[in-house]
């Protein structure tokens, strides 16, 4: 091939690799004047093969993305098709086995967001290893051969239950022949960053059988039983990524991007004093509190470097994450798992009354605390009816920022001056007394945002005494309104905010 010219085009020019099915050239494209790799299908190859080349042509055309080889043109000469592909000058990622955590975060971040945009794209790219992956002079990563790429929209090539990729880096569900979704390329991307953070691969066996028994059966050993001193919240992300159940994985690759950012993050972050060095954040019970891992998420940066630099400097706070809109803020929350979340209301893309939700039935244990500038009494309940812990306005000052997440912290609901000055005890001095149990449950299902009809059929009785006993609450309540009436109550310890969170799960 060395020397012919292609379509009258293309001058091959070098082999570069060789595989079982097809041959990669190093071409120039006579037309254009650029460097091109050619990938020509062999001869004599099974039918199966050629389809799975044309599969790889179709994907390939599908998918612009500056972490993924391009595809410029399929090409038929004499009964043996060729793609015409962006030439990569660069170095296998084979290379970077072992590198440091660092560098495993840097080149597995671009993997894991090419991944991502592969798979919004209904690709499943089935066979990411180090040989599929270069890395350029610049540091920047190309994902490459996309001959095994699935859509989900491609008749299947290969029969049902057939083991198709590289036996060390399959998924579990690879391994058995079963049905694949986007995970299992999340599996087989964490142990490429297993293989790049300690020099090994986690499973290994010269029987395949056995390998892939492994597979489906063996846990991966810790990472730092053979690199001591390997980061553990690093070691914790690459683990997640290898679980064998998939549901036990991160849920997408950009969920895995935002885990190693996180990762990173904590690792660049370690030079601010020990947590025994420091003066403890006071609480309310004059005991010194542990030290906190806290995430902000927040669109405006400088705001978040201020709150980063003033709570580090503060107390036992840490920050083990940054968002400045609400989908990265969900994927960082749901990875790294904070004790406390900082969450403005209103963010690019989702809103943070929107994530709240899904923050509170995937991680209940992450407390959720709202610093906004927004004091409307509406967007107050809807917070707390989707899982916040409290409610802070932009302007409260140091101290109240740092009493309110100890607070939170403690259990308690927050809600900050401004907040339930204005829209509680600010709005219609009321008169008082206790509640009885069934306002009570009345009005919890007003916070938890039940409507009349709803809390008529929740609690059995008729919408007419419901009415009637939201009318008496807003009086005992001295609120304008059922929202105001619900924010009172919970500010007076009424009721509690668990229990309406447990309601609004329903509602």
């Amino acid at each position: 091939m060395i020397g012919r010219k292609l379509r009258n085009r293309y001058t091959v020019q070098a082999l570069i690799g060789e595989g079982s099915t097809a041959a990669v050239y190093k071409a120039i494209d006579d037309r254009l004047g650029r460097t091109v790799a050619i990938k020509l299908l062999l001869p004599n190859v099974r039918d199966t093969t050629r389809k799975r080349f044309m599969q790889e042509a179709n994907a390939a055309a599908q998918l612009s993305h500056p972490n993924i080889m391009a595809m410029f043109e399929l090409e038929d000469d004499e009964e043996r098709p060729f793609l015409v592909l962006e030439y990569v000058e660069g170095d296998p990622l084979s290379k970077y086995v072992p590198s440091s955590p660092e560098l495993v975060v840097t080149l597995g971040r671009q993997v894991a967001l090419a991944l991502q945009y592969a798979h919004e794209k209904g690709f499943i790219h089935r066979d990411i290893k180090p040989a599929n992956i270069k890395v350029t002079a610049t540091g920047q990563i190309k994902l490459m051969d996309m001959g095994l790429a699935l859509s989900r929209h491609t008749p299947r090539v290969t029969a049902h239950g057939m083991v198709i990729g590289t036996p060390a880096y399959l998924s579990p569900e690879q391994a058995q022949g079963q049905p694949l979704d986007a995970r299992t390329d999340i599996y087989s991307l964490g142990i490429v960053l297993y293989e790049m953070a300690t020099g090994r691969l986690p499973f290994t066996s010269e029987d395949i059988g056995m390998l892939l028994r492994q597979q489906v059966m063996q846990p991966p050993a810790p990472i730092t039983q053979f690199v001591a001193d390997f980061p553990r919240s690093l070691e914790a992300v690459i683990l997640k990524s290898l679980e064998k159940q998939p549901a036990r994985r991160y849920q997408s690759a950009a969920q895995l991007a935002a885990a190693l950012d996180a990762a990173l993050f904590g690792m660049t972050h370690q030079s601010a004093p020990s947590p025994a060095a420091r003066p403890a954040a006071s609480t309310s019970t004059g005991e010194s509190a542990r030290t906190l891992r806290v995430m902000l998420a927040d669109d405006h940066t400088l705001l978040r470097q201020s709150l980063a630099g003033m709570l580090e400097s503060s107390g036992n706070f840490v920050i083990v994450a940054e968002a400045g809109d609400g989908e990265t803020a969900l994927n960082k929350a749901m990875a790294v798992l904070p004790d406390l979340l900082l969450l403005d209301i209103n963010m690019p893309g989702r809103s943070g009354l929107e994530i709240l939700p899904l923050l509170r039935r995937d991680a209940p244990q992450v407390k959720v605390l709202i610093l906004t500038g927004r004091e409307e009494d509406a967007y107050i309940i809807r917070a707390l009816r989707a899982g916040a812990n409290g409610y802070l306005l932009k302007s409260s000052d140091e101290s109240e920022l740092l009493d309110g997440i100890n607070r939170v912290m403690q259990g308690q609901l927050v809600l900050g001056r401004g907040v339930a000055e204005r829209v509680v005890t600010g709005i219609l001095v009321g008169g008082g007394g206790a509640l009885d149990e069934l306002e009570t449950r009345v009005i919890q299902h007003v916070a938890a945002g039940f409507e009349n009809e709803q809390i008529a059929d929740a609690l059995e009785i008729p919408i007419t005494e419901v009415i009637e006993i939201i009318a008496r609450l807003m009086d005992k309540l001295g609120a304008k309104d059922r929202h105001a009436a619900a924010l009172r109550a919970l500010q007076r310890g009424l009721i509690v905010i668990e229990d309406v969170h447990h309601l609004a799960v329903k509602a």
